[in-house]
This record gives C-alpha cells, sequence and structure tokens, in this order.
C-alpha cells in the first residue's frame, strides 16, 4: 500500500506539471455525431407502432430472463467473461447475461433504423463503444477478478491503477497506451532481427534485403510492400514468428520495402508518389539487382497501392517488370467497408483535411486510437481492466509492441486516399483514378494475382475482399484469424487453418460453402502458388556487397 500510495503522489505531481492542451482542430467532427444520433432517435420515434412492437417483443424477453435467471444456461463466447465466477456465480451470471441481453436489444433497434450506410455505420460505432464501455467487467463493484484482488492487496491495487491511469493520460497518448512493455524488445536485436542490409534507398523509402541461409535460391525475388499505419516489421516479429525468416529459410531472396515516417515536409507526399517513387522505382531496382522479375507481396493498404502500381504498369506496356502480385488482406473494392463506413462520411472528412492542413500528416497516435476504438475489448478496455483495476504487468507481446510502432500518413496522401479511393470508390471504375498521368483501370491487368483474405478480419472483411479479388481476375483463398494475427501464422504452430476454392461464384458465401478447409499455415501452400507462377530455376544464392546499413535500417528505427 506504500508503494502504490507513493507511486500515486508522484504521477499526480507529475501530471501537475504537464497540463494538458486541448488540441487545435480534430480529425472528426463531433457535430455530425450529434446529429446522427439526433436522426436516429427521430427516426425511431417517427413509427411509433414499430417501437411498441420492439418494446413488447424486449417485455417478453426479459420476462423470460426472470423465469430462467437461477438456472445456468450456455456459457457466452466473450472472452470478457472467461474467469469461472461469471459461470458458476448466480449473482455474477445475472449480471452478465442482463448486459448481453440489453446489449442484443440496443443492437437490434439499431440495426433496424433507416438512413445513409455511413450514417447506420456511425450508431452501430456509437452504441458499440457505449455498450462496451459499460460492460460489467470494466466496473471494481461487478467484476469478480477485481474483488478477490482488491480483497487480496486490500485496495492497493486500486491504487497503483489510479496511478497508472494518472500516467497514462499525462502521456498525451490516452489510456490506450499501456498494452505491452515498451522495452521488451530491442528492433534489430530481438524484433526485427533478420540479418539483412538497407540496399537503396530515397526520401519515400528504404530497400531491405535480407542475408541468404541456403546455397541457391529460387529464382524470382520477392518483394514486400507494407502499409503506412505502422512499421514493416509485423511480418519479421521474434524469429519463430518472421515470415521474413522462414522465405529465407525456404530459400527464397527477399526485399522488403520500409517507408520513412513522414514529417510535414512530406504533407504534399501523394498516392501517385508512393505509388511510382516507392513500389514501382524498388521494384526497379530489385529487378536490377536479381536480374530477374520480382514477385511483390503486400498487406492492407500496401495491397490496394500495389494493385494500382500494377495497373499502371500495364497502362504503360510495362507489365513484364512484375512477375506476380500476392494481396493479403488489401481491398480494392470499397463498396463495403462495413463499421469503418462510419467514418467515410462528408463531415468527419471535412474536418479531418482541416486537420491535416494544420499539421501536415496525420499522427501515429491519433491513428492508433482509431484502431483502438474499433476493437475497443481487446485494445483499451482489456487495458483498463488489467492496469487500472488489477494492476497487473504488461505481458510482452511481439505483435502489440509492433502495433504500437506507429507511423504518420502524410496529408496529400490521406485526402486523395479517403476522397477519392474510399468514399468515391475510383479503383471500382475503370477510368476513376489516375497516377503519373494514366488512367488506372485494374481489368488491364494481366499480372497473375492472388488474393488472400483473413475471416475474422476487422479492418477488410474478408467477403469484400473476395469482390476484389474477382474485379482483379485473381486466385482467392482464405487464411483464419484475424488482420494481423493471420498474417503470422508460422507452419510450426500449426494454428487457424484455411480454406480453398478454385470456383469464384457471385458472393463469398458461395465460395465458403464450396470450399475446402485445411489445417494450419497457409503459408506453404503460398510458395506453391509462387512455383506455378515462377520459371521453377534456381540460382545461386544471391550474397549482399554493397549495404548501406544493417536492417531494419534507421527509417525503421526513427522514433
Amino acid at each position: 500500500m506504500t508503494d502504490s500510495w507513493t507511486q500515486a503522489v508522484t504521477a499526480v505531481s507529475e501530471a501537475m506539471c504537464k497540463p494538458l492542451a486541448p488540441a487545435a482542430t480534430r480529425p472528426y467532427d463531433p457535430l455530425a455525431l450529434f446529429q446522427t444520433m439526433g436522426d436516429f432517435t427521430r427516426t425511431v420515434m417517427a413509427d411509433p407502432q414499430k417501437l411498441f412492437a420492439v418494446q413488447a417483443e424486449a417485455a417478453r424477453e426479459w420476462g423470460r430472463f426472470w423465469a430462467d435467471v437461477w438456472t445456468p444456461g450456455e456459457k457466452p463466447r466473450d472472452r470478457r467473461f472467461a474467469a469461472p465466477e461469471w459461470q458458476e456465480d448466480a449473482w455474477y451470471r445475472a449480471i452478465r447475461d442482463a448486459y448481453l441481453l440489453a446489449s442484443t436489444q440496443m443492437r437490434r433497434l439499431a440495426a433496424g433504423a433507416g438512413g445513409s450506410t455511413a450514417d447506420r455505420a456511425m450508431i452501430a460505432f456509437l452504441l458499440d463503444g457505449w455498450l462496451n464501455a459499460v460492460s460489467p467487467t470494466n466496473f471494481a463493484m461487478t467484476n469478480p477478478q477485481v474483488v478477490y484482488r482488491t480483497l487480496e492487496t486490500k485496495g492497493a491495487n486500486l491504487l497503483a491503477g489510479f496511478a497508472n491511469l494518472v500516467e497514462d493520460v499525462a502521456s498525451g497518448k490516452g489510456i490506450v497506451k499501456r498494452r505491452t512493455d515498451p522495452n521488451a524488445f530491442v528492433k534489430g536485436e530481438t524484433i526485427a532481427a533478420t540479418p539483412g542490409q538497407v540496399v537503396w534507398q530515397n526520401d519515400l523509402c528504404q530497400l531491405i534485403q535480407y542475408t541468404p541461409t541456403t546455397p541457391d535460391v529460387a529464382a524470382e525475388p520477392l518483394l514486400y510492400v507494407p502499409p503506412l499505419v505502422n512499421r514493416f516489421y509485423m511480418i519479421d516479429l521474434q524469429p519463430k514468428s518472421s515470415l521474413v525468416k522462414w522465405l529465407v529459410d525456404q530459400g527464397r531472396t527477399v526485399f522488403v520495402i520500409s517507408w520513412v515516417n513522414p514529417t510535414e515536409a512530406h504533407r504534399d507526399k501523394g498516392v501517385e508518389d508512393y505509388v511510382l517513387s516507392g513500389i514501382v522505382e524498388a521494384a526497379g531496382v530489385v529487378r536490377e539487382r536479381a536480374a530477374k522479375a520480382p514477385d511483390l507481396f503486400a498487406f492492407c493498404l500496401g495491397g490496394t497501392l500495389t494493385a494500382i502500381a500494377l495497373a499502371y504498369l500495364a497502362a504503360k506496356g510495362r507489365a513484364n517488370e512484375v512477375n506476380s502480385a500476392t494481396l493479403i488482406g488489401s481491398m480494392v473494392d470499397f463498396a463495403d467497408m462495413r463499421d469503418w463506413s462510419a467514418f467515410v462520411h462528408e463531415a468527419h472528412l471535412t474536418a479531418l483535411e482541416g486537420h491535416l492542413e494544420r499539421q501536415g500528416f496525420i499522427d501515429s497516435i491519433e491513428l492508433q486510437q482509431l484502431f483502438a476504438a474499433m476493437r475497443a475489448n481487446d485494445l483499451i478496455w482489456s487495458s483498463v481492466v488489467n492496469h487500472y483495476l488489477l494492476d497487473k504487468p504488461s505481458p510482452p507481446s511481439d505483435l502489440l509492441y509492433w502495433f504500437e510502432d506507429g507511423a504518420r500518413i502524410p496529408a496529400a496522401f490521406l485526402k486523395s486516399y479517403n476522397r477519392d479511393l474510399l468514399l468515391g470508390n475510383a479503383l471500382a471504375e475503370p477510368a476513376g483514378f489516375a497516377v503519373g498521368g494514366e488512367v488506372i483501370d485494374l481489368a488491364r491487368i494481366a499480372t497473375p494475382v492472388l488474393s488472400i483474405a483473413l475471416k475474422d478480419d476487422h479492418v477488410s472483411a474478408w467477403e469484400a475482399v473476395y469482390g476484389g479479388a474477382r474485379m482483379l481476375n485473381a486466385d482467392f483463398v482464405l487464411g483464419g484469424s484475424g488482420h494481423n494475427a493471420g498474417v503470422i501464422n508460422p507452419p510450426a504452430a500449426n494454428k487457424h487453418g484455411f480454406w480453398t476454392n478454385d470456383a469464384t461464384p457471385g458472393t463469398g458465401a458461395e465460395w465458403l460453402q464450396g470450399a475446402t478447409k485445411h489445417d494450419g499455415s497457409w503459408w506453404p501452400w503460398w510458395t506453391l502458388w509462387l512455383d506455378r507462377h515462377g520459371a521453377g530455376d534456381r540460382v545461386p544464392a544471391r550474397t549482399i556487397t554493397d549495404g548501406i546499413e544493417p536492417a531494419p535500417g534507421s527509417y525503421a528505427k526513427a522514433q
């Protein structure tokens, strides 16, 4: 208790020396939120007969709830209620089930409302945010684990947790800061540690080539295109889960683009710059060094940019500069953005553009807070419980360390991406977008393309990725797990599984119905796909004699 009290006093004293300054601008429009809520309320109240039917059904459900409240039912699949007390103790079980029933009823009411896609998505986002916040797991008196911990420490956990809260708020990063130990890993030593060299760079990116570990390698080199929002090394975490290391050990020559973390000086760098000065130029360097057209592979936004690059090369008559492309969790058709539609809203885009104009980029902390809000239970409220109520130390996590090592996005890029690609869905049109004076028509891409979706992806819904794969005439495979974890799937772990289907029916649901489930990782299946679209030759391993600096390079290490 003495240690906790000292920590709390110190945290408050330090926080008072760093008063919080309100932001001059915000990357969203608060008035749009209130207007959407008001429109929703008016829509519900305008149909009293429907509202009465909803209330009557809710009354019947609560009647059944109270009739069965003392009878244990099936345990819900919700990680928040994993502690045995939520199922075995009648008091906690009743609190849990009442919360889940009320949540179901409110979401059902919201789902039945009218309005635009963006307005419905915004209402769903706001409602989910509120329901996640008021979960009984987030309060000391209604969480059995916190009750037992408080009795065990005689309240010291709550005092120390308060100190943790003050420290996090004073940091300026909000309550999404303390998810993992920031000192658990060192880039280049325990994470992003696969040996290699930076072999080329410009003001937008560095190009890393990895040291071979086999005497010969596949003729076609691999070039990875990462998204902009985080550093490249999600595919090079700890050695046991590193996709880069696994590929190198499989006899592949691996190159990786490492984007610079933009500053105000990069404010005018747009989509065209990242496609031409980034992907196309880096692919040219790889082709020159390996004397072979590369196989590109990309993740999330990196895949969207790669598709644009392929269409640009096709328009220029240079399609042979890339051998194949694999797009992982990447969208090219943004007609179905699910929950993300809430942010592709005219008022929010206008507010964001004003915010970008002021500082020249969107900050990595703002991006992390947005992604955390979309996965609040995993990325916000679990931290609230663990650090502010239980006072538990953050376990080391290589994936969370990478997630928190965010990067900015330049103003010009984000404006074009949001307006043209998201709101305007320009890539779905034959002449909706242009790069380097060339119209981007995805239908002109003749390069072999593989699209890999992730079944539980919360960023790029797999059905939407499947629709984009049909636009690209791409092969398609569905991996298990979510947006990030589904990519990091080493074969030795034998996790998640994946689905394949040679047919390409009109919808993702039809595709999955006819698909074959495979155990384990999709990584080996993917390398077989690469072999089928390559020359099949083996060449002596490509040693590096002209490196600029060791991997992961200064761009990835810059704070």
